[in-house]
């Protein structure tokens, strides 16, 4: 009988695994778009079973204040993506948070180049930013700034960018962030290794850092397992007035509107 190193065993099995991940993220990216229509919150009800009764009522309970939702792929860029759509599509209809929003945007590539950010690295990520702000300006449909972001080379470019100004402020506020990080990395190893890559997931620091680089605040609607049947929410940063409302199921965040 000949011998087969385990190793040879263990090997095969995680290709075998990494090429099962490969078809299913094949499967999402062509079943679900990058940013969806907006729909009717509604569709919420019909993706949880009837007797699952805690979403159910954490449902009813969100009907309460937001009418709509809009869906993002589930990539682990979802936070990003939705973060972006929502507020440039909130600036179509507000020229005044459009002109403070780019002249912050604008001066942000500076702010990174003096961070030690390599100029000719974000240049790219930068002027793809910079141009969707320019589209709002000349106020185009909804339709247009949505082909912007289910074109996938435009959409990943804004989300890389949204990555960098997030890395860029956590590690310009480090001493504070640093409390926040487990397992004894420093806030630039922890930038490197869960705000830059991109399809890494998103909590509550990176959501603090986004909306205090940007000052933009954002609202986010916890919808999970948790006791009772109210959804609970938060406002980053504390106590301002919400422009961007988003909805969090474990892994996932959507777009809300009233």
């Amino acid at each position: 009988m000949e011998y087969i190193p385990l190793r040879v065993n263990c090997l095969a099995y995680d290709e075998a695994i990494m090429a099962q991940q490969d078809r299913i993220q094949q499967e999402i990216a062509t079943s679900i778009p990058l940013v969806s229509d907006r729909q009717e919150l509604s569709v919420l009800q019909r993706e949880y079973a009837v007797e699952d009764t805690i979403y159910q009522l954490k449902i009813k309970d969100l009907h309460k204040k937001y009418s709509y939702i809009r869906k993002t792929r589930p990539d682990g860029n979802c936070f990003y993506r939705a973060f972006g759509f929502s507020h440039l599509e909130s600036l179509l209809e507000d020229s005044k948070e459009l002109q403070r929003f780019k002249a912050v945007a604008a001066k942000s590539k500076l702010d990174l180049v003096n961070q030690g950010f390599t100029e000719f690295t974000i240049e790219d990520f930068h002027n793809t930013f910079m141009d969707l702000l320019e589209l709002c300006e000349k106020q185009p449909g909804l339709r247009e700034l949505l082909g912007s972001f289910r074109d996938q080379s435009v959409s990943d470019y804004i989300v890389v960018y949204l990555r960098l100004l997030t890395s860029g402020y956590l590690q310009r506020e480090h001493g504070f962030f640093q409390h926040f990080i487990e397992g004894g990395r420093s806030v630039k190893e922890f930038c490197q290794q869960e705000v830059e890559p991109m399809s890494k997931e998103s909590d509550h620091i990176h959501i603090i850092a986004l909306a205090q680089a940007l000052n933009v605040s954002i609202l986010v609607e916890y919808m999970d397992r948790g006791e009772g049947g109210s959804v609970n929410h938060h406002v980053f940063p504390e106590g301002s007035e919400p422009r961007v409302f988003l909805l969090y199921r474990p892994g996932h965040y959507d777009i809300l509107y009233k």
